[in-house]
């Protein structure tokens, strides 16, 4: 897969996602979490794992905040951000997959849900590797199996070919379909705003990431100059960068990814200030997630269709008339499959006679 930091040369076309998966056991069940890296860190995220796993052993499960503050502290001389809390992501996951699980609840029932169901756009028929036909037509087909939004990739280094290929792409799906588009950070701020302006007719959903993940104050101006929405947020792994957005009005649809940023409690938590905000949000990836967050937002979100991760687990995720469908099955509702298991790389186990 190729995005926008593929064609400047900034990173090697996507091959691959490797995965920390996490399982905790007790009272008779398992609480299934996960974390993810694209290229690099998932080594890094383990060899944290190993060194303060241990700090679970003893601990009450459903005391989820104060043992995210135990594990933190454990790790506290690499920080709180970046590969230290999301290596706590796949921990964090899993506690919450277990607690939901304990009261027999689908998560998003546990969290308190506002919708059964959620909007839901596609991604994967929309990279720029794709000539522009195969885009039209996986979008076509996207929109048959009940997908209801598009969302394709721009931030080539003509502009004028982003252009040519999002015009064609709306004319062929028409004026009611949902349009997004994803510049993927390589866009400077005068190069963002002119693209900007040149789509402000084509009623896009949102232009997301026209700028460096770190630019608060860019897509601050931005947003401020452009009637197109701005989404941006899936790549910073603090809750401290994402709350920045807020607080600096740089966003329309924040984009938090509940693995990147740390686990379930640290999205909660700047989710609960971005509705104080009046904001939209569109989590990043990992449906599996993010179906029962967003189902939980008091505001009506969209969930990415990525399918990537789909091999990972034994169910699938129902999508019907534009939206997707919170499973009813207790906790995220997923099992690890048999041929996932069949994968593993290394292990680590604790227990608690282990100290």
């Amino acid at each position: 897969m190729s995005d926008a930091k593929v064609a400047t040369g900034r990173q090697r076309p996507l091959s691959q996602i490797d995965m920390l998966t996490c399982e905790i056991e007790a009272g008779g069940l398992t609480g299934l979490g996960f974390s993810y890296t694209t290229r690099a860190g998932t080594p890094a995220q383990f060899a944290h794992v190993k060194e303060v796993g241990e700090n679970l052993l003893g601990e009450d499960p459903a005391d989820i905040g104060r043992i995210y503050e135990r594990l933190l502290w454990a790790g506290a001389s690499v920080g709180r951000s970046g590969v230290a809390t999301q290596a706590l992501a796949a921990i964090d996951v899993a506690l919450w997959d277990l607690k939901a699980k304990r009261a027999g609840l689908p998560l998003a029932k546990l969290l308190g849900a506002y919708r059964d169901s959620v909007r839901v756009y596609n991604t994967s028929g929309g990279y720029l590797q794709a000539p522009i036909e195969e885009v039209k037509e996986r979008a076509a087909q996207s929109l048959a199996a009940g997908v209801g939004g598009i969302k394709i990739k721009v931030g080539q280094p003509d502009m004028r070919e982003d252009l040519r290929r999002l015009t064609a792409v709306r004319e062929h799906l028409g004026d009611q379909t949902p349009v997004m588009v994803d510049a993927n950070q390589q866009w400077d701020r005068a190069s963002a705003l002119r693209f900007g302006r040149a789509v402000e007719d084509l009623g896009l959903v949102w232009i997301e990431e026209p700028l460096d993940a770190y630019d608060a104050e860019g897509h601050a101006r931005l947003a401020a100059a452009l009637d197109t929405p701005i989404a941006t947020g899936e790549m910073l792994s603090s809750a401290a960068d994402l709350v920045r957005l807020i607080d600096l009005r740089a966003v329309d649809f924040l984009q938090p990814d509940v693995p990147r940023v740390g686990g379930i409690t640290p999205y909660l938590k700047v989710a609960a200030l971005a509705d104080h905000a009046h904001l939209q949000v569109a989590p990043h990836f990992v449906m599996e997630i993010h179906v029962h967050l967003a189902a939980a937002y008091p505001r009506e979100s969209w969930v990415e269709h990525i399918e990537w991760l789909s091999p990972l687990f034994e169910e699938r995720l129902e999508i019907k008339d534009g939206r997707m469908l919170v499973p009813d099955r207790p906790g995220l509702g997923l099992g690890l499959a048999e041929q996932a298991r069949g994968w593993l790389l290394d292990s680590v186990e604790f227990r608690d006679g282990d100290r």
